[in-house]
């Protein structure tokens, strides 16, 4: 113990020196740390950008490109669904709710997704959390429109102001819905999903656009106001993608089945979970070079400890010499030494941590509110206790680099005075 008691009074002594290498590890560990924590976090937002729902049906076609076109509005599907076969799957005893989608449409660059009310009562994100309208109201009149966060955010729109729809992806003069605008009634809150993206509106209302056109153009000599269209029959012909929500779990792959055997017309059932961890599995090998950085970084605050070190060792060979010529044997030197680079490991290790649950408390409602990822502030998972006892290992490791060197140093080196 008294070999930990003359360490610390040794760092004590170089305080300003000590700082800066308790500073730079404790960065290095906040930022791995806290990499860590994003990193998971962000996987699990990923893999809930949709939940609560247990079955997405499409036209037949692969799992990732099916969430890829309803979830993410990445994309068109195959084909449609038409409303009879909606109609069957709704209907099925074991379906407790439905959303149908319907995508085609587009708003400067924006998709535009018809829907019904379920969307807004079904429709989870996170960890089973809730659409919230922001400013107004969802649509109730056929011309009503709910606007995603960024979408409002980036076009400056505001509850009552007036837009036009697009046909399509491409948002050109001749292809907009120019005679049915769309009013805003309400925005969404910000979700960091792709709902943030997009502009809801009802599935009679994508009806209602294109009742005078056929083909992607408007039909020659044809032309029915908006006024007009609301007197017709507005109910869809065809969908592109239904959300489903059973009574049971169990029944999952017994619907699932028989979405994929359905003899009207070709459909394919899938699970969103299944899909989003192969669609992560494509698209996450960014987070992995990203810890890879982050233990660089590391690396780069403990070399900066070993030669914090063996600087000052090389400025204290006199005491060293004095230590050993007092009584001191070399295993004392290597202790003394060993003793310092553990304490600038572990106070470093600690600092960083307060810091990142610090950085954590304050950061934490606003990465919810802008990102949708939600970073829960708990206890360490064990992957970044070994993270955190790996950095104390390699602090050690490190430390007995000098402290080697230390205990080779002779009285005789210590006390002689080079020319």
């Amino acid at each position: 113990m008294a070999i930990f008691s003359l360490a610390w009074k040794s760092l004590l002594n170089r305080r300003f020196a000590a700082l800066l290498t308790v500073i730079s590890i404790a960065l290095s560990v906040s930022l791995l740390v806290g990499v860590e924590r994003l990193r998971t976090e962000a996987r699990d937002s990923f893999a809930n950008t949709l939940s609560g729902t247990d079955l997405i049906v499409g036209a037949r076609s692969g799992p990732v490109q099916l969430l890829l076109y309803a979830v993410f509005r990445i994309g068109d599907a195959t084909n449609n669904i038409s409303w009879k076969s909606y109609q069957d799957i709704a209907e099925h005893p074991r379906v407790s709710w439905t959303v149908p989608i319907s995508l085609g449409d587009s708003h400067h660059g924006f998709r535009v997704l018809g829907t019904t009310q379920a969307y807004f009562d079904h429709y989870r994100y996170g960890r089973n959390r809730p659409l919230e309208i922001a400013d107004g109201t969802a649509f109730s009149d056929l011309y009503d429109a709910v606007l995603g966060a960024e979408v409002a955010a980036k076009l400056g729109y505001e509850v009552g102001d007036s837009i036009i729809v697009a046909h399509g992806a491409s948002d050109v003069s001749f292809a907009r819905h120019d005679d049915k605008p769309f009013r805003v009634t309400g925005i969404l809150e910000r979700t960091g999903t792709p709902v943030d993206r997009t502009v809801h509106v009802s599935l009679e209302a994508i009806e209602a656009i294109h009742i005078d056109w056929q083909s992607g153009a408007p039909i020659p000599g044809m032309s029915i106001s908006a006024e007009q269209a609301r007197g017709m029959d507005l109910t869809p012909k065809q969908i592109t993608a239904v959300l489903v929500g059973l009574n049971s779990k169990i029944a999952t792959f017994q619907f699932q089945r028989f979405v994929n055997d359905y003899p009207q017309e070709p459909l394919s059932a899938i699970l969103p979970g299944v899909a989003l961890s192969q669609l992560w599995s494509l698209i996450g090998i960014a987070e992995n070079a990203l810890l890879i950085v982050s233990a660089f970084v590391v690396v780069v605050g403990l070399f900066g400890m070993l030669t914090a070190l063996l600087t000052s060792l090389n400025e204290r060979r006199r005491e060293m010499a004095i230590l050993r010529s007092v009584g001191a044997r070399p295993g004392h030197v290597f202790g003394l030494i060993m003793g310092e680079a553990m304490f600038l490991t572990l106070i470093g290790t600690l600092l960083g941590m307060t810091l990142l649950y610090l950085l954590l408390f304050i950061a934490q409602p606003i990465i919810d509110s802008r990102f949708g990822i939600f970073i829960e502030i708990g206890g360490l998972s064990p992957y970044e206790w070994i993270l955190i006892g790996a950095v104390v290992g390699a602090g050690f490791v490190v430390g007995s680099i000098p402290g080697y060197r230390a205990y080779k140093l002779s009285l005789a080196d210590g006390l002689s005075v080079r020319v």
